[in-house]
């Protein structure tokens, strides 16, 4: 069941576990009994979400309000990042491996034509 918010008028806020079908519905108050409006204090957790998702949501708060300058993001993110690397391998260790060249048809009107390519896409 989830954690829900409510105010008070004369003792303040409380939380209480509530059925998601009562969401919307007063609660009595603990200390005087009287019915108090839920309301939305804190913003959600996201305690059950993934490291990683977690991570992505604070970055993305971050972002809103400051992006990065380029001096920032080049701190961050070294030659041979592995996230935004160019194509190119990584490591300076590594030999170079070139992509094999793609497989090109023309037919007698000049039209090009990509056989190892997805059949759905139209080519120029």
């Amino acid at each position: 069941m989830p954690v829900y918010e409510y105010l008070c008028n004369d003792c303040g806020p409380f939380k209480d576990m509530r059925p998601m079908a009562e969401c919307d519905d007063p609660q009595g108050c603990p200390q005087c009994e009287i019915m108090a409006p839920r309301v939305i204090l804190t913003a959600p957790n996201f305690f059950c979400m993934p490291s990683e998702t977690r991570k992505a949501h604070a970055l993305n708060e971050r972002s809103t309000h400051a992006p990065q300058t380029l001096a920032q993001y080049k701190a961050a993110h070294g030659p041979g990042c592995g996230c935004c690397s160019t194509g190119k391998n990584s490591s300076k260790n590594a030999p170079d491996k070139k992509k094999p060249a793609r497989l090109v048809t023309k037919t007698r009107s000049g039209a090009k034509g990509f056989p190892t390519a997805r059949p759905w896409m139209i080519s120029h």
